[in-house]
């Protein structure tokens, strides 16, 4: 029995590792998309202060 628990050891490990990888890895697309957004106008305004001046 003692052999079982050292076994469930590494194997639990590996599941939580699969679980972090997965979810580590995930598709963050909807935060890029904002961020390209603000950058955009951020570069439309510096256009415009730049065309004033």
């Amino acid at each position: 029995m003692a052999a079982l628990a050292w076994l469930l050891i590494p194997l639990s490990a590996a599941v939580g590792a699969a679980i972090w990888g997965g979810w580590a890895a995930r598709s963050r697309t909807t935060e890029d998309i904002a961020e390209l957004d603000g950058y955009a106008r951020f570069r439309d305004a510096m256009d415009r202060a730049r065309s004033r001046g």
